[in-house]
């Protein structure tokens, strides 16, 4: 999985003296370009600026800002199944105090690769992957339960990765 990038970086002018960052703008310019990217993400800027009446320079810029601004990432996806971790699950996680402490401890967890905050029935779902059984309750046992504030999980295993889509678009 590719690293997740937040926040906005330092710019320049051209001297190198710092300029006051503006976050990019969610256009329907940068929605396009984001459309395409999500179609193709190895699209060349100058394909994509010839689609939509830009300059490679112009594409590179605003892809850029989005990347920085954390709009967007542009990564490898891969099947963890077909990358050697034959188990894969959901954990639902009931938390006994402050949800927000552990969900910061859970993205430590190296083999945790999605962590969301939830309402209803648990309050974290955490998406977690292994390369067997074994280490699946390792994971789980040792690192995921360990964890202060967690009162209890629950794990739904994947027996197989069905669809995962990320063309679904913008708005």
């Amino acid at each position: 999985m590719g690293t997740i990038r937040t926040g906005r970086a330092d710019r320049t002018d051209a001297d190198g003296a710092a300029q006051d960052a503006q976050p990019a703008v969610m256009d329907a310019t940068n929605k396009r370009i984001i459309a395409l990217l999500q179609e193709d993400g190895r699209r060349s800027y100058v394909s994509i600026g010839k689609e939509i009446g830009l300059s490679e320079a112009a594409v590179r810029l605003r892809v850029q800002r989005m990347l920085d601004d954390g709009i967007m990432q542009i990564v490898a996806v891969t099947n963890p199944m077909d990358m050697g971790f034959r188990r894969q699950a959901m954990v639902g996680i009931t938390v006994d105090g402050d949800i927000e402490y552990v969900a910061s401890e859970l993205k430590e967890i190296a083999h945790i690769d999605y962590i969301i905050i939830t309402a209803g029935r648990f309050d974290i779902l955490a998406e977690i992957f292994a390369e067997d059984d074994e280490s699946m309750l390792e994971l789980v046992n040792r690192h995921i339960r360990k964890i202060d504030g967690i009162a209890r999980t629950e794990l739904f295993t994947y027996m197989r990765l069905e669809s995962q889509r990320y063309d679904w678009g913008v708005r």
